[in-house]
């Protein structure tokens, strides 16, 4: 049963990083443009306006497997900044502070940070080696040693 599943584990990864980036860009397009229920910000605004900017298009890089593992750091970083800054003055825990999307997200992103995209990214189809992202999973051959 676990060879089953550490097969379909690029494609999990997949689905995680598609769903994830894709929520993420949906909180930026709501923050930009005032679509999906959401209130738009002020242009040029500090942090809400560049957070927006953020959100909609790492969450499209993330989403499409596109530079995934810098979008997926800026992503996280940015919504370290927003729980540090923003929500933790109201108090300690997320759930009391209205963190928990800030939270989330942030570790989320890190985990694609280390992960890498899984399979179906369009990393792949710019990949150096024109291997797939799920080949970028697999371990690489070791080069034999060379003495001197």
């Amino acid at each position: 049963m676990f060879i089953r599943l550490n097969k379909a584990q690029p494609y999990a990864l997949a689905a995680f990083r598609v769903v994830v980036g894709f929520l993420f860009a949906c909180h930026g397009a709501a923050s930009l443009f005032g679509v999906l229920g959401g209130d738009s910000v002020p242009s040029a605004t500090w942090p809400g306006w560049y957070a927006a900017v953020i959100q909609l298009v790492g969450g499209t890089l993330v989403a499409l497997g596109l530079g995934t593992r810098v979008a997926a750091f800026v992503a996280s970083g940015s919504m370290a900044y927003a729980y540090f800054e923003v929500h933790q003055r109201e108090a300690l825990f997320p759930l009391q502070n209205g963190g928990e999307a800030s939270a989330m997200f942030c570790w989320a992103f890190l985990l694609i940070v280390f992960t890498g995209p899984g399979a179906l990214a369009a990393d792949g189809l710019f990949s150096s080696r024109g291997g797939s992202a799920h080949d970028a999973g697999r371990p690489r051959e070791k080069a034999s040693a060379v003495t001197v």
